[in-house]
């Protein structure tokens, strides 16, 4: 057979091939487009020896592994006590404050970083707290599948990424689905409280916090909060006031 000269078997199974990888190729890039679209990037930083032993061995009286099966918050703080959740609670500082200053309330932090999880986990155990759960994965998932509607009595969000460069702000957390999700977990009277040292942030925010069914601003619409409620000020916050950095709190009520 001369170079020129094909194959008519070969030939199929060549084509046949290229059809293959180009359906392959095309249910691969339908199926990125399903994709959630994550309003974190998942680093892995190094944990402390102190924070790996403290997940190591705390990991039992704090540590809530993700199942999707809803939570009892009786059963898991052994008391009847109101639940506060934060989302991306960083390295746990202001959490672990308002956990010491309000021990009559329950605490429930969602994090996906693990030397942040392992930091907090170490501060709760040396300062003996009982009233402070942590979880280690992604809040929106958790949220749906194991958080009952109509349980908490506030949910924090302070300082989330903001994605400031405009082709990323589809990234942004607070969006009108996610809005919802924490309207839906919410007890009637409940708060949702947002903290944000980005003014383009929190500017998006009230906006759409403003606009969302269900809720009310508590400082008026059209308005940030003059005070900071629950929220625990902290190093980084602090160093950045010194610095002439603002900090917008928005706080609004299950109607």
């Amino acid at each position: 057979m001369t170079q020129r000269e094909k194959d008519p078997a070969v030939d199929g199974e060549a084509s046949g091939k290229i059809q293959k990888a180009e359906h392959t190729d095309g249910e691969h890039k339908r199926e990125h487009k399903r994709r959630k679209i994550k309003s974190f990037v998942l680093r892995q930083g190094r944990l402390t020896k102190a924070q790996q032993h403290a997940l190591d061995n705390y990991w039992q009286d704090y540590g809530v592994d993700y199942a999707e099966e809803v939570i009892d918050f009786n059963l898991l703080f052994g008391n009847d006590n109101e639940v506060f959740i934060e989302i991306g609670f960083g390295n746990g500082e202001s959490l672990l404050e308002q956990a010491k200053a309000q021990p009559d309330y329950n605490f429930l932090g969602i994090e996906v970083h693990g030397p942040g999880v392992g930091h907090l986990i170490h501060h709760a155990h040396a300062e003996g707290l009982h009233n402070i759960r942590v979880m280690r994965h992604d809040a929106v998932d958790v949220l749906n599948n194991q958080i009952a509607d109509n349980s908490v009595r506030q949910v924090q969000l302070f300082f989330p990424d903001p994605w400031h460069k405009k082709r990323h702000h589809k990234r942004r957390i607070i969006k009108p689905e996610f809005i919802q999700l924490i309207r839906q977990k919410l007890k009637t009277g409940g708060t949702f409280h947002m903290a944000t040292d980005w003014e383009n942030y929190a500017e998006q925010m009230l906006e759409q916090m403003d606009e969302a069914e269900g809720f009310s601003n508590t400082a008026g619409t059209g308005q940030y909060s003059a005070t900071k409620g629950f929220r625990c000020e902290t190093k980084f916050e602090r160093r950045g006031l010194k610095l002439g950095h603002g900090v917008w709190d928005l706080i609004y009520q299950k109607s």
